[in-house]
């Protein structure tokens, strides 16, 4: 099994910066052959994609909406998940969830990804 545990939300004036993190941990977790990935939802709404990194970190994808402001990242020597989050939005608000899959290429859809974290909760207020 595959334990995913996201922190640093938070409730952030809209032009501010957040940076969220993901503890991977877990024996079917593999830092050198798991892609990873961040997306969010807001209420009443379906989960959305919003980045996406390779297992060694040298290719990475992001939705058009974030592109330029978020920027993914992963050490994998301490099985960590990064995203940087500057110039946020009201429309950015929702719950960020971590998420991994034992692939060497990168996927950007929910029913890509086997494993999930709780999600935390990013509020962006105008």
């Amino acid at each position: 099994q595959v334990q995913l545990i996201e922190s640093g939300g938070g409730l952030v004036q809209a032009g501010g910066s957040l940076r969220l993190s993901c503890a991977a941990s877990g024996r079917a977790f593999s830092s050198y052959a798991d892609a990873m990935a961040w997306f969010r939802q807001a209420p009443g709404k379906e989960r959305e994609f919003v980045a996406a990194i390779n297992w060694s970190g040298g290719s990475t994808y992001y939705a058009d909406s974030v592109k330029g402001r978020f920027t993914i990242s992963r050490d994998n020597a301490r099985k960590m998940l990064y995203l940087q989050m500057n110039s946020l939005k009201p429309e950015d608000t929702a719950v960020y969830y971590c998420a991994a899959v034992r692939t060497f290429s990168l996927a950007t859809t929910p029913q890509a990804y086997d494993y999930w974290g709780q999600g935390t909760q990013v509020t962006v207020s105008s």
